[in-house]
């Protein structure tokens, strides 16, 4: 492992990278980003959630980390990182987070659709029940509620981040990955790319709105912002700032 103040600068690394990709990078990689983290949403649902639905999840970032993939939430952590380090300006960290997002929504979405509806794997029995139950129970959340479980989610998910740079071989990744990535889906917080598969497909099979979904995603990516942007990129860089 690299200590924490030399993950700190594999982050600010990265981040740099991950601003200079081209444009028809970043948005191949960050549609395979926002497809991987549904298909491991797709496995959960598959399973009936619960504990071992936690534990099959984590597969979706670890392809993104590991085979290649650009995630939102991540980068919420990786390029504040390098903006707080001043490796990286604010509109290069701004133009990443819409250029990803918008690419993550695409292939979250069209996950939810071509695999969720056409391949039928959520369309009957107890897997439409369990997916229509865990969207219900997101959508109910209020403002507050979303904003705060999305703050929780991404403290976590931008921790897993951390920890695979962290990790200097294949096996430590992925272990570094896997842990937090259950923990946050077993405590049930809120993460804004994987709801963007989770309830447009409520919404094709006739159970929600895109008003719905607007709803939920804005004050879930808010505080998924908050959980990488604030408590783990500006904590961490203030902790180990060079005096």
């Amino acid at each position: 492992m690299y200590t924490p103040e030399e993950i700190l600068e594999q982050t600010a690394a990265t981040a740099v990278v991950k601003v200079n990709k081209p444009l028809l990078t970043k948005l191949i990689l960050g549609f395979i980003g926002g497809a991987m983290i549904s298909l491991g949403y797709l496995a959960y649902l598959r399973v009936g959630g619960g504990f071992v639905g936690a534990a099959v999840f984590p597969v979706g970032l670890i392809v993104i980390l590991l085979a290649g993939g650009e995630l939102i939430t991540g980068n919420m952590m990786a390029v504040a990182v390098g903006y707080f380090k001043q490796r990286v300006t604010l509109t290069e960290l701004l133009k990443n987070w819409v250029v990803i997002t918008l690419a993550n929504l695409i292939g979250a979405i069209f996950v939810a659709y071509v695999f969720g509806v056409l391949a039928g794997t959520l369309t009957t029995g107890d897997a439409l029940k369990e997916t229509l139950h865990v969207a219900q129970t997101k959508l109910n959340a209020n403002f507050l509620a979303a904003f705060c479980s999305g703050i929780g989610c991404n403290w976590v998910v931008g921790l897993a981040v951390w920890l695979s740079y962290g990790a200097k071989d294949f096996s430590g990744k992925i272990l570094a990955i896997w842990f937090p990535l259950m923990t946050f889906v077993v405590i049930g917080f809120q993460h804004s790319v994987a709801n963007s598969f989770l309830i447009p497909f409520t919404i094709f099979v006739g159970h929600a709105s895109w008003l719905d979904f607007l709803n939920n995603f804005i004050p879930v990516y808010l505080g998924n912002v908050v959980g990488g942007a604030i408590l783990i990129a500006l904590l961490y860089s203030l902790a180990y700032r060079k005096h």
